[in-house]
C-alpha cells in the first residue's frame, strides 16, 4: 500500500473547508435533496463533497469534510433520528475514509475508481446512519431495510454519475503547488 500523506497543509484545509461548505449549502438550501419515486421521496447528494474530498486529497481531508457534514447534520437534524452525535457524525467521517481506500484500490482507472468510491461512500453513509439508528433504537430494522432496498439505489446512481463528472473536471484542471 502506498504511503498516505497525513500532513494537512493550507491547501488541504481550504479544500476540506470549501467542500464541507458545499455540503452545508446543499443541506441548508434543499439542493442536496433530489426528488425520487420512493417512500422517503428524496435522495441526498450531501455526501458527495465528502467523497470528492477523499478522492482528490486523501482520507484525512475526506474525514475532515465528513466531520463538517456530520456536524451540520447533528446541528440541524431532520427525520426520525434525533441529534445524536454518534449516529449523525461518525458515519459521515467514515465516508471520507472508506471512499478514499475504495478509490485507491482501483486508481489505475479513474472512472472505475470514481464509481466504486461513490458506491462505497454512499453505502457507508446510508448503512452507517441507518444501522446505528437501528442499533440505538431510533428506528425499527424494518424501516431501515425498506429505506436501503427502495432508496439507496437512487443515491448510489446519483453519486456515481456526479462523482465521475466532477472528478474528471477537477483532475483535468488540478492546480499543484
Amino acid at each position: 500500500m502506498e504511503n498516505v500523506n497525513i500532513r494537512v497543509g493550507t491547501r488541504k484545509m481550504v479544500i476540506a473547508g470549501m467542500l464541507g461548505g458545499v455540503a452545508i449549502v446543499l443541506g441548508a438550501t434543499g439542493l442536496g435533496f433530489i426528488p425520487v419515486p420512493t417512500p422517503v421521496g428524496k435522495a441526498t447528494i450531501m455526501h458527495i463533497p465528502v467523497i470528492l474530498a477523499a478522492i482528490l486529497e486523501g482520507p484525512v481531508v475526506g474525514a475532515f469534510t465528513g466531520l463538517i457534514f456530520g456536524l451540520y447534520s447533528f446541528l440541524s437534524p431532520t427525520g426520525a433520528v434525533p441529534a445524536d452525535p454518534f449516529v449523525r457524525i461518525l458515519p459521515r467521517i467514515l465516508i471520507g475514509i472508506t471512499s478514499y481506500y475504495a478509490y485507491w484500490v482501483f486508481k489505475r482507472n479513474v472512472t472505475v475508481a470514481s464509481v466504486i468510491s461513490a458506491i462505497v461512500g454512499t453505502l457507508t453513509n446510508t448503512i452507517g446512519f441507518l444501522g446505528l439508528a437501528v442499533l440505538i433504537g431510533y428506528i425499527p430494522v424494518q424501516v431501515a431495510y425498506m429505506v436501503v432496498v427502495s432508496h439507496a439505489i437512487f443515491e448510489v446512481i446519483l453519486a456515481a454519475i456526479i462523482t465521475v463528472i466532477l472528478v474528471r473536471i477537477f483532475t483535468k484542471y488540478r492546480v499543484t503547488y
